[in-house]
């Protein structure tokens, strides 16, 4: 039970801290920017990508015709340096912004199984408690920005101040989250009604 009530706990934290730092704080949308003529790129989206959910990456880079092939490699790499470059999450159907309620339900689910990690660490700690936690829910947050953010900013050019920001979102929240499970996980260890789990 003191695992379930701590992750409850984390997952809770980190779903309303990602919450205000995307509806208060600018966190989740640094560097995003509106294009100058919105309609004529939607237009050019229809018609240049397939009608297939998918990433596309722009100039394209087609590893098999590629593949020892200098000739090719050779204008690939003039044309990548002439035009302009896109990292495009494209789905061919639209969908209402406004209706969040299944992304609001996933990003809870998904918060909260992280949570669960954090609290199996902290369950096998001795000595576990406030400071333990937050050095721990940083640690977490931190791993998650160099595993995911940082290789994104080098291999698909997601701006800096975008990844930065990601690290404020996922270091400052694991580590209000971390904290409080921390708390919650040391302060039921050193109660006498509470029987310890194995």
């Amino acid at each position: 039970m003191r695992i379930v009530i701590a992750t409850l706990i984390g997952g809770l934290i980190m779903f309303f801290w990602g919450a205000f730092a995307h509806m208060v704080l600018p966190l989740g949308e640094l560097s995003m920017r509106a294009p100058t003529n919105e309609d004529s790129v939607l237009t050019a989206l229809r018609d240049g990508l397939p009608a297939e959910h998918g990433i596309y990456v722009l100039p394209h880079f087609d590893m098999a015709t590629m593949h020892g092939n200098e000739q090719a490699t050779k204008a690939y790499s003039e044309k990548a340096k002439a035009n302009p470059y896109a990292f495009i999450v494209y789905s061919p159907n639209g969908k209402d912004p406004v209706a969040m309620g299944g992304n609001l339900f996933h990003q809870w689910l998904s918060d909260t199984l992280a949570a669960l990690l954090v609290a199996l660490v902290l369950i096998r700690m001795a000595g576990v408690g406030v400071v333990r936690g937050l050095c721990i829910g940083l640690a977490f947050g931190v791993f998650a920005w160099l595993s995911i953010s940082v290789p994104y900013w080098n291999w698909y050019r997601f701006p800096g101040a975008f990844t930065a920001g990601y690290l404020v979102e996922q270091g400052f929240g694991w580590l209000l989250a971390g904290a409080a499970m921390g708390w919650w996980l040391g302060h039921k260890a050193h109660n006498p009604a509470v029987k310890p789990m194995p």
